[in-house]
């Protein structure tokens, strides 16, 4: 144990078991989470911190954790000033960004945020909200919503709400009538930290495993045999980062073929090769992918 230790800040809520499972895929494993807000990992330069997500980017800023996760819209309504790491695709649900949506009853006569003036909204992200309507140049009062805010969209003019799906809008009768920001995942980090080498090594190395699980949710691995005399047409049906790898079998006129493609490709792909000569194909799930 070196004694040197990052504080990281990780979500608590809606993404906390997304993030788990992206750390547990990346090679990670942390206990302990279902008990204590200072979970365990197997790494002891590591120290993890829960919190709601609203609150990471505050924290990272004025150095109380060095980095973590949190949503973009968190980073812009807090107005935080830190280091964006990477961007991170993946949510609660999918891996498709949030989005912070302008949504009235369907009974509603508000067809177009304009028709909104001088009327109340409610909505979490206040600040952002804020300036949405004054970049349009409508007068609105926005109002803090401390949850639950579908509830509210039948006691005032319209609510602001996050949604994956729009899944849930629909079950209580809300339509959408715009967008105000899309949200994705950041792994962010504190100034200071970043420049310091311990810390900004840390936090890249995460970056890299996280990211190339991500890459791995998306990916299978592709092995097949090939008669040489049919190589260059399998090759011309495989997708590849680069290039496929080739190698010799014992049996001189076959060539082992293997390559990482897109799980919506290899459904299509598959069938190609077996019509076009390849056997022995097998397929099989990744952990990660490092570009």
């Amino acid at each position: 144990m070196s004694g040197k230790i990052l504080k990281l800040g990780i979500p608590k809520g809606s993404l906390q078991k997304a993030t788990f499972e992206l750390f547990e895929k990346a090679g990670f494993n942390i206990t302990g989470y279902e008990r204590s807000y200072f979970p365990q990992i197997d790494d002891d330069e590591i120290q993890l911190v829960m919190m709601r997500a609203q609150e990471i980017s505050s924290f990272i800023e004025d150095g109380t954790l060095d980095a973590g996760f949190t949503g973009y819209d968190w980073v812009r309504e807090n107005k935080s000033s830190v280091h964006q790491v990477c961007e991170l695709l993946y949510s609660k649900s999918t891996s498709k960004p949030a989005r912070w949506v302008l949504a009235v009853p369907n009974e509603s006569k508000v067809k177009k945020p304009q028709d909104l003036r001088n009327g109340i909204v409610s909505t979490e992200l206040v600040n952002v909200t804020k300036k949405y309507f004054k970049d349009k140049k409508i007068p609105v009062k926005v109002e803090f919503s401390w949850g639950a805010t579908e509830v509210k969209a039948r006691l005032v003019d319209a609510i602001v709400e996050l949604t994956e799906t729009g899944s849930s809008l629909k079950a209580n009768n809300l339509r959408i009538i715009d967008t105000i920001m899309v949200s994705t995942t950041r792994f962010i980090a504190n100034k200071d930290a970043w420049k310091d080498k311990f810390k900004r090594e840390k936090i890249e190395n995460i970056s890299i495993l996280l990211n190339a699980a991500i890459d791995a949710k998306t990916t299978v691995g592709l092995k097949m045999n090939v008669p040489k005399n049919k190589l260059d047409t399998i090759l011309k049906i495989l997708p590849a980062e680069k290039s496929p790898t080739v190698s010799p079998l014992a049996d001189s006129d076959f060539a082992a073929v293997e390559v990482v493609v897109d799980t919506a490709v290899e459904r299509i792909i598959v069938p190609k090769l077996k019509r076009a000569g390849a056997s022995g194909i097998i397929t099989y799930p990744l952990n990660k992918v490092i570009h």
